[in-house]
């Protein structure tokens, strides 16, 4: 099997490859950093699969998601393989919705990646046994609702996204009954824990 992890933590992903060394299941295992690179690479090396870090800390802001839909377009064969540390609802949600053939935790034992790369080079897509319903919030529902939990009031944010307050109230109406929250708070709070608020710290 041949394996391409994406991740601009060399910390992490050095960690990885010795994790995965001697594994003979693994032939080959390469590590890319520079985000621009990704396509060129993957289009000449037809990995058997991408393991992909969700968060990416590119030059462009390109994150691992919007990523990892570029390359599916560009190579549709691609098995594309999500990695992260924040294991949060919407981002599994998104991972399957892109057409992720997996999703895996940086927490999990170097032998247990093991046996989920091989099952999804076997053609069965890996991911946790429960994905949560979630009510997707529209890019400005989401554009909001991280706004407010920065601390920005609602004339602010009406300000510097060029719309009415009243349009930002009624965002605000939406995302409250989708989250099934009654105030700003709330909503703030269910933002984080299903992932639609981007964590403050990014780590491994």
């Amino acid at each position: 099997m041949h394996i391409i992890l994406i991740d601009d933590h060399a910390l992490f992903a050095k960690s990885l490859e010795i994790a995965l060394e001697g594994t003979p299941e693994i032939e080959r295992f390469q590590s890319l950093s520079d985000v621009a690179e990704a396509v060129t690479v993957i289009q000449k090396e037809r990995p058997d699969i991408i393991l992909m870090d969700i968060h990416l800390n590119s030059s462009d802001s390109e994150d691992g998601i919007l990523l990892a839909k570029k390359i599916l377009q560009e190579v549709p064969e691609a098995h594309i393989v999500m990695l992260t540390g924040y294991d949060l609802p919407v981002y599994r949600y998104e991972a399957k919705r892109i057409g992720a053939k997996g999703f895996l935790n940086k927490n999990m034992e170097p032998a247990e990646v093991v046996r989920a790369l091989l099952q999804i080079q076997n053609g069965q897509p890996y991911f946790p046994a429960s994905i949560d319903f979630i009510e997707t919030l529209t890019d400005s529902e989401k554009r909001i609702l991280q706004l407010l939990s920065d601390g920005y009031k609602r004339k602010d944010i009406a300000g510097m996204l060029h719309v009415s307050e009243r349009t930002v109230s009624n965002h605000l109406q939406h995302t409250f009954e989708k989250l099934n929250v009654s105030s700003s708070l709330e909503a703030v709070a269910k933002g984080i824990q299903l992932g639609y608020i981007q964590p403050v710290f990014r780590t491994l």
